[in-house]
């Protein structure tokens, strides 16, 4: 699409592409003449803005010349220096070539001509600047004539040998784009001349067998050294013809777009797949050398263009000469025509004024234009993006922790091969973040599975950092044994062994010391099974201490008084003797006789005794009145709701002692409410404690997730452990259905089974995900789940329903479907944070596609590999899950045991005397951190990196690593051995930076967790 014009005829050179804002330096053509036949010249300077939408370029400098050009570049020479826009260069036509300062130009400056020669015989039709050294020109003219110029030296060229013969003249001149010294040259009769310049010689002639190669433009091209095209202007062979010079008998391939002569061609330093060519048949075509297509015509009008010339600062923007007196500026990318169209309109009837030009005085109407159609109104860019749009690398993550990158690899050219060869690699990898999130999943259902998990709990006890995660997992751990009501009370404090000693230590102050121990040893005795003989003792005792006590009571046999006086002890005599136990109750009550009170109670029946009871509690006022009012009165809901809440440790306990199993659960759950409702931050983590006791997981979900800070793997890792340890206590203990799932723990565990997915863990995803519950985002990662696992979701073998559309693919491109070749997968690299260990076997997938290959085969992990392929392999664990789902209907798959390591002895080669100071040092500074650590967490760390540095040892004995790491590691060593970690730490980052990954992946990042521990403990 077109973009400017400017009305000159002239010859046209870009600014470099370092140069900022983008110029077009023109200079009047020689041997051409417009309507005027004006013999004047100029050299012009315009500013390229396109965020004018105008056609017009902004002039920014003219100067008026005696010189006219035959051709006009302009070289980056001193881009470097300040305010100096590189030298343009012309060459004219009685033999000189003139340089000019451009930024005097455009700064108006009447001194603008740097310097000129006139050594050359004839016009100067060639021109062009060595890239690697900008301080280079060469440039051709009539009788053979080559120079290089030195423009730090320009008043003595240089020749590249001796003149060709017979003398023509020189037409095109070009040097190498990757090969400094070597520099081209063709002339009108079709041959083509290859010089190197360190020989002072030429090399190679390449000409065309037909004699009717009339030679009008010559390109190198950008990236393969060895290729060359020529064009041709003669009418009866119109082509450009591409020439490799490793075999120069004949061109390697040729251009056949053109009707007529072609007249210039610029090849794209930006994508060598865009050849630029305009000929005689009024046509700017963008052709793909390699293939001969024709990527896009640009619309001009029917005039000849004899230079044509890609920008290098903004790659998709061209610029052509035409014979008509104009220079366009085109866009390969398209785009619409309308604004210009529109402007042009405007321009027009501004030039005319409001009014009718015959004098009428009426305003005209506003011009009216055609519409066209939409196709015509847009042009369309090239068939194919160009490689600057074109994403050299690119990255995504796929579900189940893929990363998939693909990348563009040149390989080396093979003998007789035309050129190099890109291949596109597609490599699929499995990107492990969290290596304890999934261990410590791993460990959790290889607890379920088989079953122990009270040893579990007590690992947790011994690992726990803090006192309350400390007391959560011994509650959950009472839930797996005997007399968990017991061991409750225990772990608030209350032990009967204790409570016994205490009590008789109190009788000891006031019956004296045999009372206390006598009651002493009655209480011990009774807080265990008792054998037969202690039985009988007790027994005895017992009855001996009767009679004393009956010692004590009034005589049988004697007489006593009974008193009917008016007096309060009359009354209830009175009361007693006609049996009204009621009334004598009351009097005593009144009296304050409460022990006289409870005793005729008892007398009076059952339902006496209770209104006595409450007529008591309410009269009595001591501290403990209400603890005793409802253990007499079995209102253990009333100590809950009432009692203070920094007594919940009582109040517990008292549920635990007394509560009947069909109410305890919901006293633990309204004591737990309460604390959450009421109390602190600190009491409101503590209602965790209830909730446990109860079995209510969807409330310790919910008040843990409140206490805790969730955001993180590990955090929702610690939640899960308990949630899952819970539900099978609560399925052993209680006798509940555990398959039934809150709304909160499944939004849990689908975020738990996602973050399993992520890392790669599709089967253990699924295990934990919850399987009755009918919410959408869970149905839905359930069935993506089954399908990453080659089955449909259970249920869903014949039509199944999720709640997401499906994308059908097109025809022709088969998606993944099993039975379908699949690509091959390479180990390729695997991606872990700096700092931690790779993760154990069976976790990791990784695979290389090459999509240009195909077999049949995939391994699916590092420790299995399946004898039928699934369409998307998965590593494979345990679907043993924390609420044990039914098992997928797919037929068990035969699975060929492929071992990782060995279990055979190998004999090894030892590692060369100069490296094994490296071993001993790291093994040294291990066993020294693994005495010093006492994280059991860290000494696991510890002992994994000591196994891994197997793989470092490995390739010493092998001699496959490359010099600069093995001097890294030594000074490491060094480091090391003078105590300085952070000085080690600082080396290992350069080794990591500046290296090979898949060399140094196996054992670097666990070199770094060694050096970061042995800082930290200060070894």
């Amino acid at each position: 699409m077109k973009l400017k014009e400017i009305d000159r005829t002239a010859m046209q050179a870009w600014s470099p592409a370092q140069n900022h804002p983008i110029y077009l330096a023109t200079g009047t053509s020689a041997q051409q003449l417009d309507a005027t036949f004006s013999t004047s010249a100029s050299l012009e300077i315009f500013e390229l803005d396109l965020s004018d939408p105008s056609l017009d370029m902004k002039s920014c400098a003219t100067f008026s010349s005696s010189h006219r050009y035959h051709k006009l570049i302009w070289g980056p020479h001193k881009m470097d220096s300040k305010d100096v826009s590189g030298v343009l260069i012309a060459g004219g036509e009685n033999g000189n070539i003139i340089l000019y300062d451009p930024s005097k130009i455009i700064a108006g400056d009447k001194e603008v001509v740097i310097a000129q020669n006139d050594k050359h015989t004839g016009p100067v039709r060639a021109l062009d600047v060595n890239i690697f050294q900008t301080n280079l020109v060469a440039s051709g003219a009539n009788e053979s004539e080559i120079y290089i110029w030195d423009l730090n030296n320009f008043a003595t060229p240089m020749t590249p040998g001796a003149k060709t013969q017979p003398p023509e003249d020189i037409s095109c001149i070009a040097w190498n784009r990757q090969v400094q010294h070597i520099l081209a040259s063709a002339n009108p009769s079709g041959r083509a001349t290859v010089w190197d310049l360190r020989k002072n010689e030429p090399i190679i002639k390449v000409s065309d067998h037909s004699n009717r190669m009339h030679c009008s433009g010559l390109a190198w091209h950008p990236d393969v050294a060895t290729q060359m095209v020529l064009a041709s202007e003669d009418d009866r062979l119109p082509v450009i013809q591409m020439w490799d010079l490793r075999f120069a008998s004949s061109p390697l391939r040729v251009l056949e777009n053109h009707a007529r002569g072609i007249l210039a061609i610029a090849w794209s330093m930006a994508d060598p797949e865009l050849l630029l060519s305009c000929g005689k048949d009024a046509k700017i075509l963008c052709s793909n050398p390699n293939t001969g297509e024709v990527l896009y015509e640009l619309p001009t009008n029917t005039q000849w263009c004899f230079d044509i010339q890609w920008c290098p600062r903004n790659p998709a923007v061209l610029s052509a000469a035409s014979f008509d007196g104009r220079i366009s500026i085109y866009s390969i990318m398209g785009g619409s025509a309308d604004g210009l169209r529109q402007k042009q309109v405007d321009k027009l009837s501004s030039s005319f004024g409001n009014l009718d030009p015959f004098g009428t005085g009426q305003p005209l109407p506003p011009l009216q234009i055609p519409q066209q159609t939409a196709q015509h109104r847009i042009v369309l860019p090239l068939k194919k993006p160009p490689k600057w749009v074109r994403r050299p690398v690119g990255a995504s993550f796929s579900f189940g922790g893929k990363l998939v990158t693909f990348a563009s690899v040149r390989t080396q050219p093979q003998q007789g091969a035309e050129q190099q060869l890109q291949q596109h690699h597609v490599c699929i990898s499995q990107v492990i973040t969290e290596e304890e999130f999934l261990s410590r999943s791993d460990q959790l259902q290889q607890v379920v599975q088989s079953q122990g998990f009270v040893t579990y709990c007590q690992k947790k006890i011994d690992a726990s950092q803090t006192e309350f995660e400390k007391n959560v997992w011994s509650f959950l751990k009472v839930n797996f044994e005997d007399d968990s009501r017991g061991k409750y009370l225990e772990l608030l404090g209350y032990r009967k062994e204790d409570l016994g000693k205490k009590i008789a230590l109190a009788l000891n102050k006031v019956d004296g010391p045999d009372v206390a121990l006598k009651d002493s040893d009655q209480v011990a005795q009774s807080d265990g099974e008792e054998s037969p003989a202690a039985e009988e003792q007790l027994l005895g005792e017992r009855i001996k201490e009767e009679k004393q006590e009956a010692e004590f009571l009034p005589s049988a046999g004697g007489t006593f008084n009974i008193s009917i006086s008016g007096d309060i002890d009359g009354l209830i005599t009175q009361a007693l003797l006609t049996g009204n136990f009621e009334s004598a109750v009351d009097l005593c009550l009144h009296d304050n006789r409460m022990a006289d009170a409870i005793i005729l109670a008892i007398a009076g029946g059952q339902e006496l005794l209770a209104r006595t009871q409450k007529k008591y509690f309410a009269k009595s006022q001591s501290k403990i009145t209400r603890l005793i009012t409802a253990v007499v009165m079995k209102n253990w809901k009333e100590i809950v709701e009432s009692c203070d809440l920094k007594n919940w440790r009582e109040a517990l306990a008292a549920v635990l002692t007394y509560a009947k199993p069909d109410e305890f659960s919901a006293l633990c759950d309204l004591l737990g409410t309460r604390l959450e409702s009421e109390g602190d931050s600190l009491l409101q983590t503590q209602a965790c404690l209830c909730y446990i006791c109860a079995g209510n997981v969807e409330k310790l979900v919910a008040c843990w997730t409140k206490a805790q800070d969730g955001s993180s793997p590990l955090s929702l890792q610690d939640l899960i452990e308990k949630v899952v340890i819970l539900r099978k206590a609560v399925q052993l203990t209680q006798a509940m259905d555990t398959n039934t799932v809150g709304v909160l723990l499944a939004e849990k565990m689908s975020q738990y089974a996602n973050l399993l997915a992520a890392q790669g863990s599709i089967a253990a995803a699924l295990a934990f995900l919850p399987d009755n519950t009918s919410q959408p985002n869970i149905v839905q990662l359930r069935d993506r789940l089954c399908r990453a696992q080659g089955n449909p979701a259970p249920g869903q073998q014949e039509s199944p329903k999720i709640p997401y559309e499906r994308q059908q693919l097109p025809k022709g491109r088969p998606g993944p479907v099993a039975g379908h070749t699949q690509m091959p997968r390479v180990p390729a690299q695997q991606y872990y944070p700096h700092g931690e260990n790779p993760p154990p076997s069976g976790f990791i997938m990784h695979g290389n596609v090459n999509p240009n290959v195909a077999t049949a085969q995939l391994p699916t992990s590092s420790g299995h590999m399946h004898t039928q392929v699934p369409p998307y392999p998965q590593p494979q664990r345990s679907q043993n899950g924390w609420n044990d789902p039914p098992a997928l209907n797919r037929v068990p798959k035969k699975k060929k045991h492929v071992q990782s390591l060995p279990t055979e002895k190998i004999t090894k080669k030892p590692i060369p005397d100069e490296h094994l100071i490296l071993k001993t040092t790291f093994e040294d500074l291990i066993q020294r951190c693994l005495s010093s650590a006492t994280d059991p967490q860290t000494k696991r760390k510890l002992d994994d990196a000591s196994k891994r540095l197997e793989f470092l040892y490995d390739k010493l004995r092998e001699q496959t690593l490359s010099p600069t790491i093995i001097n890294g590691l030594h000074n490491i060593a060094r480091s090391i051995e003078t105590r300085n970690y952070s000085e080690g730490l600082t080396i290992h980052t350069h080794i990591v930076s500046t290296s090979n990954f898949s060399e140094t992946s196996a054992f670097m990042p666990v070199l770094k967790v060694v050096l970061t521990q042995a800082n930290k403990l200060g070894v």
